[in-house]
């Protein structure tokens, strides 16, 4: 059974995960710490539960998601993972981080790309890679089907979805891969998402006033 930290990070409030298991291999979901202050919470956690770091995954690649990428993969000398389209993303990111008054000293570039063929393994834990673009092309979410929750990036909050007037940003492709890809999930599944707090796949059916479909 794996274990979901949270840590809020960055003047942005995003969501960083570290997930492990009984094999104490984890993985850290978007690497949004800025700052050594903010590192060294996400790192006196790792430590204290006597974890080994794996492998960095980002659900996409806006700059509040990937502030820390660098410095993670550095200390932990652990690759980055994310969707091939991502890249065009790394690429211009220090431009990107000067429009929103971020300061980036370096942008870790992907090591290995994550597409639904190819689930994210560590441990005894297997993450299945979900492709759902429309808050952005290269966005992922990852579902854990025997612990039954996903986490969804900026693709789906509470009561809420992922802005799309960024970038490859699409609104109709977001409410599609929502309908398609998270609302056939078993309602019960929790929703960790980018940004806020948790909740389910049912209670977003119902309540949430962008994409729900009843019951």
């Amino acid at each position: 059974m794996t274990i979901v930290k949270q840590f809020v990070f960055n003047p942005y409030q995003v969501n960083t995960y570290v997930i492990s298991d009984e094999t104490k291999e984890c993985i850290i979901v978007d690497g949004a710490c800025s700052g050594q202050d903010e590192f060294n919470k996400l790192n006196d956690y790792i430590k204290s539960e006597g974890l080994k770091p794996v492998l960095l995954v980002n659900t996409h690649a806006h700059i509040d998601h990937i502030i820390g990428n660098y410095t993670i993969c550095n200390a932990y000398n652990i690759p980055l993972a994310a969707h091939e389209w991502c890249t065009g993303f790394l690429t211009h990111a220090k431009i990107y981080a000067q429009t929103f008054g971020i300061e980036m000293e370096a942008v870790k570039q992907t090591d290995k790309y994550l597409t639904e063929e190819t689930p994210v393994i560590f441990g005894n834990t297997t993450l299945k890679v979900l492709d759902t673009p429309g808050h952005a092309d290269c966005s992922v979410c990852f579902y854990n089907e025997k612990d039954r929750y996903v986490i969804t990036g900026d693709v789906l909050f509470k009561q809420s979805i992922g802005r799309t007037d960024l970038k490859t940003g699409n609104y109709d492709k977001l409410q599609a891969s929502i309908w398609n890809k998270l609302f056939t999930l078993p309602d019960e599944t929790e929703v960790f998402p980018g940004h806020g707090p948790k909740t389910s796949i049912g209670f977003e059916k119902i309540n949430n006033p962008f994409v729900a479909i009843g019951m």
